[in-house]
């Protein structure tokens, strides 16, 4: 259980403050995460790493010379906003350029995604490596489908070692590039997770029951199985990564050395890990590989999960030489290296946020408009909270409701505070979809964040918006949502309600007014979520789950529904 929790919505930030405080010595708080506290020599690579909070030491933990340059930190189990990365980046580059590192998830893929093409524009050069470890996450003739577990730590370790060595940007991408290819994990996990504020686990296993093929954000493993005695764990380990041994080792050029982590997820202790790694570790010897360096440790964890996973990256003289090189941070330290000038700046130039425009008459007053739909879309969200994390806890995090919550309220606030400067309809949208982005984090934030964002777009921050304007811009928000996360219909997303709003809308929009056709499409989005409970996921973290998500329909269609309903009350009237 998470126990010691104020507001669960201020839990992580909360704990990013506790912990700046600790290592104040180390690493600096600013908006989105933690830098150095020490000065980086001018010209060397950055590397950012960022991911959701509830998996300390991963990420903020890992920021020091020899590793990262800098962590974002989103909330628990959703990824960091494009503009949080943003900021931290920004404060951690030095002229070198930047690679962001980080767990192949949907949310951090959109928000990586987005804070490179951002940066970019900014004149800072930047480079990608999203960890792709997890064997039991998708198929091996398919790793770019798969998660990024606790090989995290290796691959991102030996990302800062290159930076570190002052190798060139693209030097540093290559490595990183190559140390993912040259790593599998898979793991197991004995009961699940629970949330800061929640009564309950995400999921539960019997007590004489393991769960395989976990993952780290509180998802139940892809099957359950009795569960065996330590050796019989560490051999089920040890015989789903070497099932993959002649892709891994290929990587290096055949290698026979590797770096294993054997690493617990938080409930499950340093003495069981050991009595696993003994086991491990003659099992590494009889199939001829030397082992380098292995971590036995608490690196990547899920909050209070039981459970361990095992990992093991395959070494070549070079990739070898930056996994051993020495790193200072809070919670991993090898070697030593010698004291860094402390950084000098203040650090605040790393947030940049456009001005309020101001809108015309009818704009504002559409503005005004817009910030009261969103008080009821927070209220809506809040008062259905619970039952949305129920649903994704079924096949995923567990988090939708809160991360929708914390999006709403955060989208209101800017909105109202646009709305006081002046802002019409355009930069009242926009500025809600940047807050909601940035505050609820993961494929829902960056999603909602883009839609608010397109729709604005299409009002713009003058003149009336007639009926045309407002299913232009309904229909906009859509294809925002369908091309930045790649669903279709029938995958199982937002989409599958989404598509048949905006069509409803459309069609029925000359014939029965505004107020009427929002309530067509409305239903229809909601009929459309109800039938998602016969899809198996095919996309985000619950693909991997599959068939386990059937007879539940999926919770992002489900909140959408939830909220256009609520919205009709707000068409009313012909033209707003």
């Amino acid at each position: 259980m998470t126990l010691l929790v104020n507001d669960p919505a201020d839990f992580a930030d909360e704990s990013l403050a506790g912990f700046a405080e600790a290592h104040s010595d180390e690493v600096r708080a600013l908006h989105g995460g933690v830098v150095r506290a020490s000065a980086t020599p001018r010209g060397h690579v950055a590397v950012v790493l960022g991911g959701g909070t509830g998996h300390y030491p991963a990420f903020a933990g890992w920021v020091g010379p020899g590793f990262a340059h800098g962590a974002a930190c989103g909330n628990v189990f959703s990824s960091p906003s494009a503009a949080q990365i943003c900021s931290v980046a920004r404060a951690a580059q030095n002229g070198g350029g930047v690679v962001l590192g980080f767990g192949n998830y949907a949310g951090d893929v959109l928000h990586f995604g987005q804070a490179a093409e951002q940066l970019r524009a900014e004149g800072v050069d930047v480079r990608v490596v999203a960890v792709t470890d997890d064997v039991a996450s998708g198929p091996a003739h398919d790793t770019g489908r798969r998660r990024g577990v606790a090989g995290d730590l290796p691959v991102l370790k030996i990302l800062g070692a290159a930076a570190e060595a002052g190798h060139h940007l693209d030097e540093v991408h290559r490595l990183g590039i190559k140390a993912n290819a040259a790593t599998r994990s898979l793991g197991v996990a004995f009961g699940g997770c629970t949330l800061p504020g929640a009564d309950r686990p995400l999921f539960t296993v019997e007590a004489d029951r393991m769960g395989v093929g976990l993952g780290i954000h509180g998802e139940p493993g892809i099957e359950q199985r009795p569960l065996p005695a330590a050796d019989e764990v560490a051999d089920l380990l040890v015989d789903g990564v070497l099932a993959e041994r002649g892709e891994a080792a290929a990587a290096v050029g055949g290698a026979t050395r590797v770096a294993p982590v054997l690493n617990g997820l938080g409930a499950t202790k340093y003495e069981e890990l050991y009595v696993v790694h003994r086991r491990v570790a003659e099992r590494l010897s009889a199939a001829g590989l030397t082992v380098v360096a292995p971590v036995v440790d608490e690196q990547v964890t899920s909050l209070g999960m039981a459970g361990l996973s095992l990992t093991l990256t395959f070494l070549d003289p070079e990739l070898e030489r930056l996994w051993t090189a020495p790193a200072v941070t809070p919670a991993f330290r090898r070697g030593h290296l010698p004291p860094r000038p402390p950084r000098t700046d203040d650090l605040v130039g790393s947030r940049r946020t456009p001005p309020v425009v101001p809108g015309d008459g009818p704009s504002r007053d559409l503005g005004t408009r817009i910030a009261a739909a969103l008080g009821t879309v927070r209220d809506t969200v809040a008062a259905h909270e619970r039952s949305l994390g129920e649903l994704d806890a079924v096949a995923g995090d567990g988090d939708h409701g809160i991360g929708m919550r914390r999006g709403a309220e955060a989208a209101l606030s800017a909105a109202e505070d646009a709305v006081a400067l002046g802002a019409g309809a355009r930069t009242v949208l926009v500025k809600a979809g940047a807050a909601w982005s940035e505050r609820a984090g993961g494929t829902s934030g960056a999603l909602w964040g883009a839609a608010l964002t397109a729709f604005g777009a299409e009002l713009g921050d003058s003149g009336r918006a007639d009926r045309t304007r407002l299913v232009a811009g309904a229909r906009a928000a859509v294809d925002a949502v369908v091309r930045l996360g790649g669903a279709r219909p029938g995958d199982k997303t937002l989409v599958d309600a989404a598509v048949p709003f905006a069509d409803r809308l459309a069609a029925e929009a000359g014939s029965a007014g505004l107020a009427g056709a929002w309530a067509a499409g409305a239903g229809a989005a909601r009929l459309a979520a109800d039938a998602t409970a016969s899809i198996p996921a095919r996309l985000g973290r619950a693909r991997a789950h599959g068939d386990n998500s059937l007879g539940t329909p999926d919770p992002g269609a489900v909140s959408l529904s939830l909220i256009l309903t609520a919205l009709t009350s707000h068409f009313g009237q012909e033209n707003h």
